[in-house]
């Protein structure tokens, strides 16, 4: 990843992208996507050493594979490996057909076909392996996973592999979103206009956790309301964001119907976000905050292969409670704040909700450095949650 940027592959970058990762490795044949910069090249090579790699980065590579995709049967078939990893598949998608016909005459062979974005592999008309493949994603780093947490780092700089390990973790946050621009939206036409495309990023970084308003977007970027929602598929498809829905189960109250948005990475959103002599520092880092909560919870269920999916909580009276985990597993209701203590008020939202729902354990997280327990709420430190939440143990259960 570093030669994207132009900068230089460094021993600590390449020590910080081995770390061992929470992800699960399934038996059978996936697809592993992931924004680009969450290791899974590095990780993969250093995990499957004796797996065959096909790098469809490589000039060479692509350019045989590209106009005879039929080789790469020959390839594998020269090889003793039952492991073939294809990295990046999506440039060229032909190849899920060659894919598909070897893992139907020989099941015992396992494909790992990785990539930034589905998005191109589904305008292909290809099918995605007909569902003889799994979709596994993986995530920036968990705190768990890090020898070293810095909550305050984390909120600047975000938990990219990429980010995290390079000595001017600024600098590389800013190339991101260009990296973007030009060798994904641009490249491969997903927009007409990369220029409108540029401000609705800035524009969108606005209603990082908050609720969404696609016409302020619009407006703010001056574009039609449609163009708004293509250009928010194209984010999601790339993996750079992800849409709350709210949580309406046995409801009680006239609830709220739009769902909140969060960039995939708290240091994605800081670099995306405007700053000017208006903007409270405080507002920021509330934001970021939240998002690196939301994209823990996000790791954690999709590591865990709990069937528990991740909500929003909010009355049309604008009761509002951050983050509802349901599922099987579990039923948790967490309210985060970038405060240094607790204030009743605080609690009126998790109040609300457990009137609601009794079932449901209640988390008030907070920038401060006790373990409290008001009114039946437990209310944690920011820092000692992320650090504690590991897939194996449910989000109450401490290592």
């Amino acid at each position: 990843m570093a030669a994207y940027f132009g900068l230089v592959d460094s021993e600590m970058r390449r020590k910080m992208e081995l770390l061992s990762r929470f992800f699960p490795f399934p038996k059978q044949s996936f697809f592993l996507f992931g924004p680009r910069g969450t290791g899974k090249s590095t990780w993969l090579e250093a995990s499957l050493p004796d797996a065959l790699f096909v790098d469809l980065l490589k000039p060479a590579i692509h350019r045989r594979l590209d106009a005879r995709p039929e080789k790469l049967a020959e390839m594998v078939a020269g090889s003793a490996s039952r492991t073939v990893v294809v990295d990046e598949v999506q440039r060229i998608p032909e190849l899920l057909t060659v894919v598909h016909d070897l893992i139907e005459h020989d099941r015992a062979r396992r494909f790992i076909l990785t990539g930034s974005s589905a998005r191109k592999l589904r305008r292909g008309g290809v099918d995605l392996l007909a569902g003889r493949a799994l979709r596994k994603t993986l995530h920036p780093f968990m705190a768990a996973e890090l020898p070293a947490f810095d909550l305050q780092a984390a909120l600047v700089h975000g938990l990219l592999p990429l980010v995290v390990a390079d000595p001017e973790p600024a600098a590389v946050l800013d190339a991101y979103a260009s990296l973007y621009l030009d060798e994904e939206v641009k490249v491969e036409g997903w927009v007409r206009n990369v220029g409108h495309f540029a401000r609705f990023l800035e524009a969108v970084s606005f209603s990082h956790a908050a609720v969404l308003n696609a016409s302020n977007v619009a407006r703010e970027c001056e574009v039609e309301r449609k163009t708004v929602a293509g250009y928010l598929e194209v984010l999601e498809d790339l993996l750079l964001c992800f849409r709350l829905p709210v949580f309406t189960k046995r409801a009680r109250r006239r609830m709220a119907a739009h769902p909140k948005l969060y960039l995939f990475d708290a240091g994605v959103y800081r670099s995306l976000r405007p700053r000017g002599p208006l903007d409270r520092a405080e507002e920021i880092d509330g934001c970021a905050f939240e998002g690196l909560v939301a994209q823990h919870l996000r790791a954690w269920i999709a590591y865990s292969g709990s069937d528990c999916k991740l909500y929003y909580w909010r009355t049309r009276s604008g009761v509002e409670v951050d983050f509802v985990v349901y599922g099987g597993d579990g039923f948790w209701a967490l309210e985060v704040k970038n405060t240094a203590g607790v204030r009743p008020q605080d609690l009126r939202a998790l109040r609300s909700f457990r009137e609601d729902y009794p079932e449901c354990a209640p988390i008030f997280l907070y920038r401060g450095q006790e373990r409290l327990l008001i009114d039946g709420i437990p209310c944690l430190p920011g820092e000692e949650f992320l650090r504690g939440l590991v897939p194996s143990r449910g989000l109450m259960e401490t290592r």
